[in-house]
């Protein structure tokens, strides 16, 4: 249903259902799109959908068959000055949740978190997804389970020989710009997480991202 506008309505819509739209759903429907009808989604699914004559409902109608692109992967990241545009790469590229995760390093704690999921909602009802990733919150480095990861390392920059690719991993952790202490780096190689080789330039940690998940995807 190409063109139509889409909107995430939350996890538990359903056929049947009759939504109360905000004062900015109608806005983008009636004067931005100029239509009433519309897509739903949430929860991994889609539906067709109309906006009522006065404005002040969305009536859920039939299933589409619409499979959800999104992928299972835990994007674990550094918060940074630029997360607004991380999220929104990462959102795009499928992600299932975001985990923030302050390390040496971080020098961008203080987020607004509810800005963030709005600029989500906005990336998955652009890209197609039948889902919003969700934002766990925030905990140290010391406090994560590196087992079983993937983290975009650096240390290939700088002539380590790493894989480009890695397949069946669903967690990755990025750092922040300035990049991972000796501390973390004994800490990820200690508990056999694997570093992936982003090239031999040193990124942006927004960049970093989207090619990480990329590699795990390939």
């Amino acid at each position: 249903m190409k063109n139509i506008p889409r909107i995430f309505v939350g996890d538990d819509v359903t056929t049947g259902a009759v939504i109360t739209p905000s004062a900015d759903t109608v806005h983008y429907l009636t004067r931005v799109m100029r239509r009433r009808d519309c897509i739903v989604f949430g929860g991994g699914r889609e539906y067709a959908a109309q906006l009522s004559d006065d404005g002040k409902s969305i009536m859920v109608g039939a299933q589409t068959a619409h499979t959800d692109p999104s992928n299972d992967i835990t994007l674990m990241f550094a918060p940074i000055k630029r997360t607004d545009d991380l999220m929104n790469m990462a959102t795009q590229m499928g992600v299932a949740a975001f985990l923030p995760v302050i390390t040496e390093r971080t020098n961008a704690e203080h987020i607004n978190w509810s800005r963030m999921n709005k600029i989500v909602i906005e990336a998955a009802e652009q890209s197609n997804r039948n889902s919003v990733p969700k934002i766990l919150p925030p905990i140290k480095f010391s406090e994560l389970d590196l087992s079983g990861i993937a983290f975009a390392d650096e240390r290939a920059a700088y002539g380590a020989e790493l894989p480009h690719t890695l397949r069946g991993v669903n967690k990755i952790l990025v750092g922040p710009a300035g990049g991972f202490s000796d501390a973390e780096f004994a800490a990820l190689d200690a508990a056999g997480a694997v570093g992936i080789s982003l090239g031999k330039t040193i990124l942006r940690a927004e960049l970093a991202a989207a090619i990480a998940i990329s590699r795990i995807t390939e």
